[in-house]
């Protein structure tokens, strides 16, 4: 394995490190999504508690670095007594982070709808829950496509903190072949480009998202709205 340089091995080693990175984000959008969806209708809850307790939520995870949420997964909650292997405590930490963030983007908008199409909807005499299952949240979709895609590519990035905690993935896996070989600047720009090549088609994908939207918006189309006829 140790011969002064990079080899084969250490290229898929390499890229065994990024599909371990690509599982991490996948694990961290599926379950901070489901969660984050849950925390955005709270938000916009009637219920002032509840309301209150996700504004808490969201305050005390974006005002904490992710590092630390990192350290109280895996160490925390081994002194408690429950030992967690690494890729378990980094999900964990990695799906209470984007539950936060995505929370509260979706939050905004679903507020973002017109508040027109909430009082047609409520003309209809719809309950609460169909108000939002039949008009707000088919609306908010399609507005929170383009942002919630670019935050993808924050979530991708910040796996490779989970190195902190023994997890390999990209980063951690090149800290170890960097240990074999002492060559930083080749294994680190090797991991710089495999970010990029994972990162820059999210980029591009959520800007056209968000121009597309712009332009159908530039061409009077609206989103499909509630009628009272």
């Amino acid at each position: 394995m140790i011969d002064g340089g990079l080899n084969s091995y250490h290229l898929q080693y390499l890229l065994w490190g990024a599909l371990w990175t690509i599982g991490l984000s996948l694990i961290a959008f599926v379950g901070g999504g489901l969660a984050g969806g849950v925390i955005a209708l709270c938000r916009v809850s009637p219920i002032k508690a509840v309301r209150w307790a996700t504004i808490a939520w969201i305050q005390i995870i974006q005002g904490t670095p992710l590092l630390v949420v990192l350290f109280l997964c895996y160490f925390g909650l081994s002194i408690m007594g429950l030992e967690l292997p690494a890729i378990v405590a980094a999900s964990i930490a990695m799906i209470v982070y984007v539950s936060a963030y995505l929370g509260e983007i979706w939050r905004g908008c679903i507020e973002s709808v017109p508040r027109t199409q909430w009082e047609a909807a409520e003309c209809l005499a719809l309950s609460r829950t169909q108000r939002m299952r039949l008009v707000v949240l088919p609306q908010a979709v399609r507005i929170a496509t383009p942002p919630t895609v670019g935050f993808m590519v924050q979530i991708v990035k910040n796996t490779s903190l989970a190195s902190i905690v023994g997890f390999i993935e990209l980063v951690r896996a090149g800290q170890l072949i960097n240990n074999s070989i002492f060559q930083p600047f080749t294994v680190y720009l090797l991991i710089a480009i495999v970010y990029f090549a994972m990162c820059y088609p999210l980029s591009v994908w959520s800007r056209k998202l968000e121009q597309r939207q712009q332009f159908g918006n530039n061409r009077g189309t609206a989103p499909p709205s509630v009628t009272t006829a």
